[in-house]
């Protein structure tokens, strides 16, 4: 089996690597067929000679990132609300939501691998960052339920990720437009995003501490003609609702909150984001189910159906999602999800995020009884007697940001998690868990450095440190480098 999976991820690394080669070769050329992009109005874009070679292009984009020599270009039109944040320092400049690309919003981003390939002259973008940390903790053995810093007392490389995209044009509506996002993901996170069916042996079976998952590869195609712009992604992609997202820089903070560590991560299927008018947005897909493949025994067909509104002022968006939806009966990750989302903006450096879901899954075998759970999931802690059982958890986090410069903000999250069965953590408690932490941005989109302090309790019985304490304090970081 794990040569088995070794021959699969070798082919896989093999094919990305041909279309990087490719991908090059074509965007060296400065191909005109795709328009030209535009830098993000906080992250100027490099003013940098065609004559320089590709390693001192390269080289050159970082230098004048970081010195402050990069040249400032307006920010190209955008159909609809205004953006409610800064882009850096914050992850997002608008109040997001999955599965779609933001519609009526320019691709602005410029990329240092991009500026040294072309002159960032293409819509198609090669891109990613590295992602090393660092953490120590009261645990001896591991963090968990904790995420991403899951082993405890040491440095690790979490992510290594390469991104090949092209994103539609959704500002425009005279025709159809598409594009597409492929993904190669590295490093100790691959456990949180691995899904069933996609080289899961390597986890799920090896229980390897480093592996390699294709966490997204899906097409968009954006039909304007739809009210206001229709996007509809077909593949693989991070589960729809939610504030925070596994690839490292769309979180506010390094570590996540317990709420997301134990929540659907991706689905495959198909996805529909209606923009129906400046307020309001309407989603409805279908998908295989959580976390796994379409190919798998644990598929089934999962309704997934969002509405989002946000308010003329734009500053608060409600966000509800009902996700992969089916009979609930238990199998790898069938999560019957219903989310919530409030973004508020209470001044021009101060907002806040919170998110509450509730989830369950039926007929969940009964721990010390004679059915085994799917591997890699956990039991319940049934009523005595019972073989299976419906096991239900619930959670709610909040995210409060202060913006202190445009390198810098600060946030504190709470988070407040009842694993009433104990099937997502292993053990049946109530779990709260603080966090404070400090982003800074060395340039303007570069690298960021996010150091924090971290304090979380199980109050019903010993879960943390593989059930020895109640309590548990971490202080880490990590660094993102981005190329």
């Amino acid at each position: 089996m794990r040569s088995k999976n070794n021959s699969r991820r070798c082919q896989y690394f093999s094919s990305l690597l041909v279309c990087v080669v490719f991908l090059s070769a074509d965007l060296s050329q400065g191909q005109q067929a795709d328009r030209p992009t535009d830098s993000l109005p906080n992250a100027p874009k490099p003013n940098i000679t065609e004559k320089k070679g590709f390693l001192d292009r390269w080289a050159e984009s970082y230098r004048q990132d970081w010195s402050g020599t990069a040249v400032s270009s307006p920010a190209p039109a955008r159909r609809g609300l205004p953006s409610p944040l800064d882009s850096p320092p914050f992850p997002n400049s608008d109040w997001s939501y999955g599965g779609s690309p933001v519609i009526g919003e320019p691709d602005t981003n410029t990329y240092p691998l991009m500026i040294a390939i072309n002159q960032a002259r293409s819509r198609t973008k090669l891109y990613g960052w590295i992602d090393p940390t660092l953490n120590f903790g009261t645990s001896s053995h591991n963090n968990a339920p904790e995420a991403n810093d899951v082993y405890s007392n040491r440095f690790e490389l979490n992510q290594l990720v390469l991104y090949a995209e092209r994103l539609p044009d959704s500002v425009q509506r005279d025709h159809t437009d598409w594009g597409y996002h492929l993904t190669a993901l590295y490093g100790t996170d691959y456990r949180f995003t691995t899904a069933k069916g996609y080289l899961s042996g390597q986890l799920l079976n090896d229980h390897r501490q480093y592996g390699f998952d294709p966490a997204l590869e899906y097409v968009d195609v954006y039909f304007p003609q739809v009210a206001q712009g229709m996007n509809l992604r077909v593949g693989r992609y991070i589960s729809v609702p939610g504030i925070e997202a596994q690839l490292a820089p769309n979180n506010y903070i390094f570590s996540h909150s317990l709420l997301y560590a134990i929540d659907p991560f991706t689905d495959t299927g198909l996805m529909a984001t209606v923009k129906l008018n400046d307020h309001w947005l309407v989603q409805l897909g279908i998908t295989a189910g959580h976390d796994i493949a379409p190919w798998t025994p644990d598929a089934k067909p999962s309704g997934t159906g969002c509405l989002s509104y946000t308010t003329a002022s734009v500053n608060d968006n409600l966000y509800i999602c009902a996700n992969g939806i089916n009979d609930g009966k238990y199998a790898y990750n069938n999560l019957q999800q219903y989310d919530a989302t409030w973004y508020h903006k209470f001044s021009k450096t101060v907002h806040m995020a919170t998110e509450a879901w509730y989830m369950y899954e039926r007929n969940v075998p009964a721990l010390g009884g004679k059915i085994q759970p799917e591997t890699g999931a956990n039991a319940a802690y049934c009523l005595t007697g019972e073989q299976r059982c419906t096991a239900p958890e619930y959670a709610i986090v909040n995210f409060l940001q202060k913006q202190l410069s445009p390198h810098d903000f600060l946030s504190f999250r709470s988070d407040f998690l009842d694993d009433k069965k104990g099937q997502r953590t292993g053990y049946a408690t109530r779990y709260s868990e603080n966090t404070l932490m400090w982003c800074h941005w060395i340039g303007t989109a570069t690298i960021q450095i996010r150091p924090e302090l971290r304090f979380e309790r199980a109050w019903d019985q010993r879960a943390y440190d593989n059930g020895r304490r109640h309590d548990q304090i971490t202080v880490a970081s990590d660094l993102i480098f981005h190329f």
